[in-house]
């Protein structure tokens, strides 16, 4: 009898990040509900925090075929009963096939990604989340005033050369996006490796 494949894909920053980002989550994320996470990219993220966070209900999410089946396995390797199968979410589209939520999580998501992928991000939260509920961020940024790291501007660099449409975004310019969704910026945090993680309040 034929092992099927194991569809489980795994990224290396992910194992590394899902600690500190947990921590933050514990204290901005509702107690219970519903958490949207746009651009669940293999899906251990959305496990780790489902596993440690359990009275939380997790819809991931993803626009490609390969990290929906990754996503999928992962749900069935851990048996994770608060984890919904993922959905297809392009974030540039103002068609998502959900129609609320209590949280929205989007790791790494928008330096990965043309901007406008960052507009429908913030189009869509403004509609789905009710008032008070956060959409949380997760990544590296380009801030006014503050010194980006060697490392952060080498990394710009790279994404640019791999797709002119990528690249560091100034947390200003999301901001202001966001604001324009009634997203109102209620905190930054100091991540490590030079990141930060942004919670906005739908208000």
């Amino acid at each position: 009898m034929t092992t099927p494949p194991d569809m489980r894909r795994s990224a290396p920053a992910a194992l590394r990040n899902q600690a500190p980002i947990l921590e933050i989550l514990r204290g901005v994320l509702p107690s219970n509900g519903l958490v949207l996470e746009v651009a669940s990219g293999t899906g251990e993220h959305v496990a780790y925090f489902a596993r440690h966070l359990p009275a939380l209900d997790w819809q991931p999410s993803d626009p490609m075929t390969s990290a929906r089946a990754s996503i999928a396995a992962w749900i069935e390797h851990d048996g994770l009963a608060n984890i919904r199968p993922p959905i297809a979410v392009d974030a540039t589209s103002s068609d998502w096939p959900i129609t609320t939520a209590d949280a929205i999580l989007c790791i790494n998501m928008v330096h990965i990604s043309p901007w406008e992928a960052t507009i429908g991000l913030m189009k869509n939260s403004g509609k789905l989340l009710p008032p008070g509920a956060p959409l949380v961020l997760y990544g590296p940024y380009i801030r006014v005033g503050i010194e980006t790291a060697p490392s952060n501007l080498a990394f710009d660099e790279d994404l640019k050369r791999r797709n002119t449409d990528w690249g560091l975004r100034r947390l200003e310019d999301v901001a202001k996006l966001a604001k324009g969704e009634s997203l109102l910026l209620d905190a930054i945090y100091e991540m490590p490796a030079n990141n930060i993680m942004v919670a906005f309040r739908r208000g």
